[in-house]
């Protein structure tokens, strides 16, 4: 069979042979879970953390649809450069917002748990163990919708970091009387 048939043959996999898989989701969140242990342990300032928790973020979620689906209905009148900008500012307002909070977790550890299968994306809980305080349970949703294996979703204790900042988002941009770029603009601030 020659290359050319067998590179055919491949791209005519079902969906199915080249789907997310718990291994690959777990693959995922390892080393997502691996690289967050590594800055709680590297002893450096917190403003440090949060430039590497940034890269993190940037690296290992799908921060388009993370971002997107904050807007709600308000995304659909964006044009594309306003949704790469709110993106941007976006990313980084989670950074700084969830990278204060790393101080929390120096001395402590997350472990991954488990996966599950859930339609089309995968959950991977993982524990949050902390000095002094009793251990909580961080999931991530996986989907590899966009092409890659990237986390949507992060669930803290149950609550949705998408849903709760769709929540904070909207009540900033009501602020804002819908002026997206005021918006932007709040976010770089913001965190």
């Amino acid at each position: 069979m020659s290359a050319g048939l067998a590179a055919m043959g491949l791209v005519a996999l079902p969906d199915t042979a080249r789907a997310l898989t718990k291994a690959r989701a777990r693959t995922l969140i390892d080393q997502v879970v691996s690289d967050i242990n590594r800055v709680i342990a590297s002893g450096q300032s917190l403003s440090r953390m949060i430039v590497d928790f940034e890269r993190i973020f940037a690296r290992y979620a799908d921060v388009s649809i993370i971002a997107r689906s904050t807007l709600g209905a308000d995304a659909n009148r964006l044009s594309g450069a306003q949704m790469r900008a709110y993106t941007d500012a976006f990313r980084s307002y989670i950074s700084r917002k969830y990278g204060k909070r790393f101080n929390e977790f120096v001395g402590g550890r997350i472990e991954v748990k488990d996966v599950r299968e859930v339609k089309s994306w995968h959950e991977v809980r993982s524990m949050v163990y902390l000095r002094g305080e009793s251990p909580f349970e961080v999931s991530f949703l996986v989907s590899d919708r966009s092409g890659q294996d990237l986390f949507f979703d992060m669930v803290i204790e149950g609550i949705s970091l998408r849903l709760s900042e769709r929540t904070e988002i909207g009540a900033m941009l009501d602020r804002r009387n819908g002026d997206i770029g005021a918006l932007i603009t709040d976010l770089k601030k913001a965190g």
